[in-house]
């Protein structure tokens, strides 16, 4: 593998993003409601069969297959899907042509778009959050249990689960962070500069004529 293709650089695209307030839509229904659907039935049936599996079947390997499945169904689906409809959030990632890897944090346009539905976002949101939770106390069940095949099931789950959720945080928070940053450096800029003229000035004051300084 060449050096330039472990690079990574990651950029947060502010889209508008203070207007995303305003395109909540305030109304209780649900805008996209098959979107909403297979955002809760994905993640909803893989925590079901991971819990009642072996109700169905005894086959570890028929199990495993079956949970990843709808993980990767519902990663699949959360990322390029309901992420973008019910929130007007979107992460992705692509390799440039120097062969460097960039990850894309973005958030919907205010103009000329559907607003967002208060409920879906709602619905998004709890569910990204419900489930990594319920993924991180199966996680330290299957620790406490010693249970070293559905630890490998947790682990998946709560990766992919954790993706989306850190991926969208990233969309939400990243280019408000980035505005703080230039605030940030403007003002520090702006202070190194006063510092700089007033040396600058106290320099020069205590300078005679002939460039001798005064006793």
């Amino acid at each position: 593998m060449s050096s330039n293709t472990a690079l990574m650089e990651e950029s947060d695209v502010a889209l508008n993003f203070g207007e995303e307030d305003d395109l909540v839509n305030k109304d209780k229904k649900l805008i996209h409601p098959v979107a909403v659907f297979f955002h809760l039935f994905f993640r909803a049936s893989a925590l079901i069969a991971y819990l009642l599996c072996g109700l169905f079947s005894s086959s570890f390997i028929t199990n495993f297959v079956v949970i990843i499945l709808l993980l990767c169904m519902d990663f699949w689906t959360v990322k390029n899907i309901s992420g973008r409809l019910l929130v007007g959030l979107r992460w992705w990632n692509y390799v440039d042509e120097n062969g460097v890897s960039r990850w894309i944090y973005e958030s919907r346009k205010g103009s000329g778009t559907i607003k967002i539905s208060a409920a879906e976002s709602r619905i998004f949101w709890l569910s990204l959050i419900v489930c990594q939770v319920l993924w991180a106390v199966f996680f330290f069940a299957t620790i406490f249990q010693l249970s070293l095949k559905w630890f490998m099931v947790v682990v998946v789950g709560f990766l992919m689960n954790g993706a989306n959720l850190y991926g969208y945080i990233r969309c939400r928070v990243g280019a408000k962070k980035n505005l703080s940053s230039v605030a940030t450096n403007i003002l520090s800029t702006k202070l190194f500069t006063s510092m700089l003229s007033s040396a600058a000035s106290k320099a020069t004051s205590g300078a005679g004529p002939s460039g001798a300084t005064k006793e």
